[in-house]
């Protein structure tokens, strides 16, 4: 069963990696936010599943959310798949 929620926040985060890369360059609210989001309410409601996805999209951009970054363009020259930006 773990690795069910392991494999839903690798998900995730992929998902979030993917559009970093295709959707980074419209001005649009961060990913960190809908992950976060997703993390609440999947606390509210009790379902792991949310929890493990929002968690991993959130990851995907936990650099913007340090530097709290809500919306725009990101600023990225060298884009790769796997790492935190």
């Amino acid at each position: 069963m773990l690795i069910n929620y392991i494999l839903t926040a690798i998900i995730g985060y992929m998902i979030g990696r993917i559009g970093h890369i295709y959707g980074g360059n419209h001005n649009s609210p961060h990913h960190w936010i809908y992950g976060l989001i997703l993390f609440l309410v999947g606390s509210f409601l009790w379902n792991i599943y949310l929890i493990f996805f929002g968690a991993g999209l959130f990851i995907s951009d936990l650099r913007d959310f340090v530097n709290l970054r809500f919306w725009g363009v990101d600023d990225v020259q060298i884009k790769k798949f796997w790492g935190i930006d």
